[in-house]
């Protein structure tokens, strides 16, 4: 399949590519790849630790998760970014992919309201208008999840799919109250002037995280090349984690957009941290009891008509140690 090279994008990577025979593979973005919430991957690439490895990754945008996930499936590419839920969606359609790491302790869905509001619980939403994404996407699914743990019908809310931009935007305008959206676009928000108040966290419906997507038949049939993708990109994490400002520099140093901003970028990882990242005991492991938490609430919805044993949605083989030094 070639229909991916026009929308090629390559990080730049730094250090020499000898230490193993190097594979072209390919990773599907749900969004553009030069995004602050796509950070771990960024860094990896920067710091040259998929090269280290083996790796020389072409990173394409998708259409959102659930496209990404369908690609996956249809063998176009070996792995692919998505929200941790994806695969439980998808699969009750007969798409073959699962969780191989998720990215963090809770969902990347934050709730944030114009502060002039004074919306300080989700019960407050009512008759207020709230933009989304799409109607297709996690972060759509996210609200609906938490409407519903606050006794709210989705209909007593003016839910506004408004696309990646207009999502932060309407809401810096003053022309929505709220925004189920990610870090990023409450940093955008805010740094176009509009206030910001977030909901709490214990109010949110707690979701999964990013995830690396891959397919049954790359699990069964490439291994090596699945352990390779989790362990550069969990060391990527893991530098966030550890030192979130030089992070930040890493990740400008990567994106030209960004150079000269790295203030933001840091300000938009912190928010990754607190509210995504978390401390996952062990980087990148998937909990059966959040996937299961997952699988009862889409099911209840009905967004999917059936649903298969948790095991089926993830597998956490290739959760181990990371390398001690970076390369």
């Amino acid at each position: 399949m070639r229909w991916w090279l026009s929308a090629l994008f390559i990080f730049p990577v730094l250090l020499p590519m000898a230490q193993a025979e190097v594979q072209d593979v390919t990773f599907l973005m749900p969004a553009p790849p030069n995004l602050p919430g796509f950070a771990p991957w960024i860094i990896a690439q920067q710091k040259g630790y998929y090269a280290q490895l083996g790796l020389r990754v072409n990173w394409v945008t998708a259409k959102g998760g659930v496209d990404v996930a369908k690609q996956v499936g249809a063998g176009n590419a070996l792995f692919g970014a998505a929200s941790g839920d994806v695969p439980i969606v998808v699969r009750a359609h007969g798409v073959p992919v699962r969780n191989v790491a998720v990215l963090g302790t809770h969902g990347y869905t934050l709730l944030a309201t114009d502060a002039g509001q004074h919306i300080g619980a989700i019960e407050q939403l009512r008759g207020k208008t709230v933009t989304v994404m799409s109607y297709s996407d996690s972060l759509y699914y996210a609200l609906l999840a938490s409407l519903r743990k606050a006794g709210i019908n989705k209909d007593e809310v003016n839910i506004q799919a408004a696309g990646p931009a207009g999502v932060w935007q309407l809401l810096a305008e003053g022309k929505a109250d709220a925004m189920a959206g990610s870090p990023d676009w409450v940093v955008n928000a805010e740094e176009a002037g509009r206030t910001l108040q977030l909901i709490p966290q214990a109010q949110m419906f707690d979701g999964m995280a990013q995830s690396i997507l891959a397919s049954d038949d790359a699990i069964a049939h490439h291994p090596e090349l699945v352990q390779k993708m989790v362990t550069a990109t969990l060391m990527g994490l893991r530098d966030i984690l550890q030192d979130p400002a030089q992070a930040a520099k890493t990740f400008a140093a990567a994106v030209p957009a960004y150079q000269g901003k790295e203030h933001k970028v840091e300000q938009i990882l912190a928010l990754y941290t607190q509210y995504v990242y978390g401390h996952q005991q062990q980087l990148g492991e998937i909990e059966p009891a959040r996937v299961a938490q997952a699988v009862d609430f889409f099911s209840s919805e009905g967004i999917v008509k059936a649903t298969l044993p948790t095991d089926d949605y993830f597998t956490n083989r290739f959760i181990g140690a990371l390398p001690t030094q970076q390369p």
